[in-house]
């Protein structure tokens, strides 16, 4: 049987192509997929900015979520709802961005009932790496009753509204850092409280240690933020690493580290534990407003992948964007 994949070719053209199960990689478990998500990764690997292809034609899509069709694994059988994130694919492995994906069965992780298809991408990669980052946080100690806010970078991004919608629901002071003056508004709806321009974060502190300012913070973009945020942190904190959209050059000291004790814990979400993943996606279940992550997604086509993956990259998009891979 045949079915629609996006296919990436070496000089970069994407197409909806018709492709076979014996096309797919090798793996133990076939998956009828749902849906994936469009993710900054995804639009630099459309584009060929970023070199992690290493073979072609490829399938984009770094998560996706669905029905097992078929498995050589006993931990899955045929109609068990599944959800991926990480492990490369949609780099090294083809993706979601295909009607069907056979995977490594240590890969995926059963989807909790209470999350749909739909839901558990417009979660995705994004807000499973934001509940990773509040896990790591909270393992160093931070708690909702503390005096003080959680710092998010980014926060108009996708792991960035869902920490933050996460973070307020759970009691938190939040404020959210972004440079698009339009998503003020939208922060405030997912319960930020102050909002930071990103223009204050970049400028850096004037020494390698500023005023005591963030319980905790989840950093999405990296460069001289990190090094501000890190210098901002009050005693005893930690920072959770995430993205390095800016830079992966880290410009400090070891004075927030030896001075006030600060953590930086950076989030691979790719290889987590098996334990740890299905932890956060039962968190997630649970203490994430869905009607907020509702508010927050949109849906789209693959055929409109191809330039919704453009304007990602250009930072015109917000929240989380859903690809309907059968429609």
């Amino acid at each position: 049987m045949t079915f629609n994949a996006l296919l990436l070719d070496q000089d970069m053209t994407l197409a909806i192509k018709q492709v076979s199960d014996n096309d797919l990689p090798a793996g133990e478990v076939l998956v009828k997929v749902d849906y994936s998500t469009l993710n900054f990764k995804d639009g630099l690997i459309m584009n060929g900015l970023v070199k992690l292809v290493k073979e072609y034609p490829h399938v984009p899509g770094i998560d996706f979520a669905g029905t097992v069709e078929a498995s050589e694994d006993d931990r899955y059988k045929p109609g068990d709802r599944v959800v991926l994130n990480g492990w490369r694919v949609g780099e090294i492995h083809w993706g979601g961005y295909a009607q069907k994906a056979r995977v490594k069965a240590d890969w995926l992780v059963p989807l909790p009932d209470a999350i749909s298809t739909k839901r558990a991408m417009a979660i995705g990669t994004a807000g499973y790496t934001a509940m990773l980052s509040i896990m790591a946080l909270e393992d160093h100690g931070m708690k909702p009753d503390q005096d003080g806010e959680v710092l998010v970078t980014g926060a108009s991004g996708g792991v960035g509204s869902i920490a933050c919608a996460i973070l307020a629901n759970l009691g938190y002071k939040v404020a959210g850092s972004t440079g698009s003056e339009s998503s003020h508004a939208y922060l405030k709806s997912l319960g930020v409280s102050t909002i930071v321009p990103r223009s204050e974060l970049e400028e850096g502190p004037r020494g390698p240690l500023g005023g005591e300012r963030w319980i905790g913070a989840i950093d999405n973009v990296g460069g001289s933020t990190l090094h501000h945020v890190l210098a901002t942190l009050k005693y005893w904190s930690c920072c959770a690493s995430v993205g390095l959209a800016a830079s992966n050059e880290l410009h400090t000291t070891v004075l927030p580290f030896l001075m006030r004790g600060i953590t930086l814990q950076g989030i691979d979400s790719a290889t987590c534990p098996f334990e740890r993943r299905v932890m956060a996606w039962e968190r997630l279940t649970n203490e994430l407003p869905m009607d907020k992550l509702d508010a927050l997604t949109s849906e789209i086509t693959l055929s409109e992948l191809p330039e919704v993956g453009k304007k990602i990259l250009k930072g015109q998009t917000q929240g989380r964007i859903v690809v309907d891979v059968n429609s």
